[in-house]
């Protein structure tokens, strides 16, 4: 007799494997386990553009964009190559987007500067007020209320004469 047809009694087999023997008929009648529903959620628009790597939080209220459209996007780019700065040293924040309030802005971003375009102060709770183009120092940030940027874009007298009153308020706010 062989080793090939050595037939073994059952309860050897079973003391030989007794902490690894597997019982093929349960797992056949069990149910399959089903894999769970995928949900896909709307992706989330991200807080703001660029890196804010020098705290200059830019804010803007454009619907139609996640953060600013072309046009904007390029005029803010020139007004900060100006200031000696690029868009890793901003973040550009829609309020169209996110609605936050002062405290939030600071709490997420730790701003230093903060540049509105078109925005009330009162539309982020602030406890003031300040014409547009004058710097103002509150809670260890420095604020600058600007027009529409849309209207600073076209090649118009009115066009010029805001950008020149916005870039003097940004050479004071950045000591250039």
């Amino acid at each position: 007799m062989g080793f090939t047809n050595l037939r073994l009694p059952e309860h050897v087999i079973a003391s030989l494997y007794k902490d690894d023997l597997v019982v093929m008929d349960s797992i056949k009648n069990k149910a399959p386990v089903p894999a769970p529903a995928k949900t896909e959620a709307a992706p989330e628009k991200p807080l703001f553009l660029g890196n804010n790597l020098q705290h200059i939080v830019i804010l803007v209220n454009d619907s139609n964009a996640v953060h600013v459209d072309d046009a904007a996007l390029s005029f803010l780019t020139n007004i900060i190559q100006a200031c000696k700065k690029n868009l890793g040293d901003v973040a550009i924040v829609n309020l169209a987007h996110h609605a936050f309030g002062y405290a939030e802005l600071k709490a997420k971003l730790s701003p230093k500067y903060l540049l509105l375009f078109d925005i009330a102060p009162s539309s982020i709770q602030l406890p003031f007020t300040v014409p547009n183009y004058q710097l103002q120092q509150y809670d260890g940030c420095q604020f600058l209320f600007a027009g529409n940027m849309l209207s600073m874009i076209p090649d118009t007298q009115e066009a010029k004469l805001e950008k020149s009153k916005l870039w003097l308020s940004l050479k004071k706010m950045f000591n250039l």
